[in-house]
């Protein structure tokens, strides 16, 4: 794994320590501790680099002194991950920009998050040791793929596409298939009959088969294949589900999970355990990934808190709020406390039956309005035709 320093080891040394731990569920007294160390760090950091920061901390009468412990991380002010659709915010220069990613949608309605080179290689640092705890790293074993999302075009920076190329990563590439073709002039669309003559091409490849990127488009492939009456495809023992982005645009067609990968294993042959979905955002790269249990549990790397939806305070667990998602591990940009639109309830870790201890959450809802889209309703869009 590629050693990772971050620029200012004077003044962001614990951020770099709490980011390099190595166990992803490995949460204890020692971990928590650090975790707040690193906030401290991080605040700091942005603090003295974001006039814009500097005015929130002042306006929400917060001080470095109020965050003694885990158990004060709820004081730290969040900014609403709306936001950053509409305002660009640094903590560092220009030039010092790694790379600029978005989370899609309408005219003026575009995340724009800008990551240092640190921030997004500690994110992705994060990725590697979660596919690699449960055993998905197969440098000897190619693959074919098929990436449910957008297929690259030049200075194309949505965050989506980005993680799902990224992903290929971990085993290598035999062949690659986009669900949602550039059909040229930013434009793209859905591919139903090229996706399907690509699971057939994979079965007789007799390679494991890695599918990434949005669910609805998967589950719209398997549905046409049961309507069609096509015999089901046996892809190879060692193939891998790992899907993100939600049903936003097609919740009246979304179907409860259990159903869903049971129809992914009915007409792929691919095993529940190797079936998981994923969580994240642009506004907050820390990567959440379901256990066997098929569960969100949270990383070492972030906490949550779930927000009451009138007044914002803290709630426990088993109750419907905001997901707050908090970690010190971005320096580009202040967002190391992000309120969402999601709506979520948070669970005890040992309310799961898998051998994970930390708390998971689960999604149950999104507040906003129509002209905030993301990235997976922009592109259900383009099932309409289906």
């Amino acid at each position: 794994m590629e050693k990772l320093e971050i620029f200012n080891q004077e003044l962001l040394g614990k951020v770099q320590a709490f980011c390099l731990l190595e166990n992803p569920y490995g949460v204890n007294q020692e971990t928590e501790a650090l975790f707040v160390d690193a906030l401290k760090e991080v605040i700091a950091w942005h603090d003295q680099q974001s006039t814009f920061y500097h005015k929130l901390l002042i306006k929400k009468q917060f001080s470095l002194h109020m965050l003694e412990s885990i158990l004060d991380i709820h004081k730290i002010p969040f900014i609403f991950a709306n936001f950053f659709k509409k305002y660009e915010v640094l903590s560092i220069d220009k030039k010092d920009v790694y790379l600029h990613l978005t989370s899609s949608g309408t005219t003026g309605q575009k995340s724009q998050i800008f990551f240092d080179e640190w921030s997004l290689k500690s994110a992705q640092r994060m990725v590697d040791l979660i596919f690699n705890y449960y055993g998905w790293i197969t440098p000897e074993q190619k693959c074919n793929y098929l990436l449910y999302t957008y297929e690259p075009e030049k200075n194309f920076n949505l965050g989506t596409s980005y993680t799902d190329n990224f992903l290929c990563k971990y085993a290598p590439i035999k062949e690659v298939s986009y669900a949602l073709k550039n059909i040229g002039g930013g434009e793209h669309k859905f591919d139903l009959f090229g996706c399907i003559e690509a699971l057939k091409k994979y079965e007789e490849a007799k390679l494991p088969v890695r599918i990434f990127g949005f669910p609805a488009f998967l589950y719209f492939t398997l549905e046409h294949m049961k309507k069609i009456k096509m015999p089901p495809i046996k892809l190879h023992k060692d193939s891998l589900v790992f899907l993100g982005g939600g049903w936003k645009g097609h919740q009246d067609q979304l179907i409860e999970k259990e159903v869903f990968y049971n129809l992914v294993n009915e007409y792929l042959n691919i095993p529940d355990e190797r079936l998981r979905d994923g969580f994240g955002s642009v506004e907050h790269c820390i990567p959440y990934v379901e256990c066997k249990c098929h569960h969100f549990h949270v990383p070492v790397w972030s906490q949550i808190i779930i927000r009451d939806v009138k007044n914002l305070e803290p709630l426990g667990f088993d109750q419907v709020g905001y997901l707050n998602f908090i970690s010190p591990y971005i320096t580009s940009v202040p967002a190391n406390s992000v309120l969402m639109g999601d709506l979520a309830i948070l669970h005890a870790g040992s309310d799961c039956d898998c051998e994970l201890s930390t708390p998971w959450f689960e999604i149950v809802g999104r507040a906003g309005t129509a002209k905030n889209k993301s990235c997976a309703m922009k592109a259900s869009e383009l099932l309409d035709n289906f």
